[in-house]
């Protein structure tokens, strides 16, 4: 039986992603466990360079992270992704590659917290119409309908909401 898992966060830009899953990535070592984080920018820059952001793009790019988290949980590590994948029936498709060790985190945060917080200001010109495409605000991002874990980081510390993470995991019989 395989010990490898993957934790799949999703959500829009700013919304605590890579954060949290740093914050579990340290709480999962600490533990013993093998851990690999894939997170969305880092991935675009090396597995994923040369894309852009159609949905054919995206899905591409998020079909390449599926694949990686896939041959990671099946060799017994865990895989931490944290992409924006703004597509349900990816993270879907992703869900049943992985096939059943398969945990989905949808890290929520109203747009409005999102531009407020946004250091780049990349929100607040998308709602201008400056910056085309972006997701979330001119391009669509599906939110997870049945997500095993949600947070929140308008509401939560992100230590708070790697605590339910890790709640989570111990629920499902993920962690020992």
């Amino acid at each position: 039986m395989t010990t490898g898992f993957t934790i799949w966060f999703t959500g829009l830009s700013g919304a605590g992603k890579t954060t949290v899953s740093r914050l579990v990535e340290a709480e999962l070592r600490a533990r013993g466990y093998k851990v690999e984080v894939l997170d969305g920018d880092v991935v675009r820059e090396n597995l994923s360079k040369g894309l852009g952001f159609s949905k054919e793009d995206r899905d591409t790019n998020i079909r390449r992270i599926g694949f990686v988290c896939e041959l990671l949980t099946r060799n017994d590590v865990v895989a931490i992704a944290a992409a924006i994948s703004p597509y349900r029936a990816i993270r879907d498709e992703n869900r049943a590659r992985v096939g059943g060790h398969f945990v989905e985190v949808y890290a929520k945060c109203p747009i409005e917290v999102l531009a407020e917080r946004d250091v780049k200001g990349l929100y607040k010109k998308a709602l201008r119409g400056e910056i085309k495409n972006f997701t979330g605000v001119d391009d669509p991002y599906e939110a997870p309908e049945h997500p095993e874990v949600v947070i929140e980081s308008d509401r939560e510390t992100p230590a708070q909401s790697a605590s339910k993470v890790i709640a989570k995991l111990h629920e499902l019989g993920y962690m020992r």
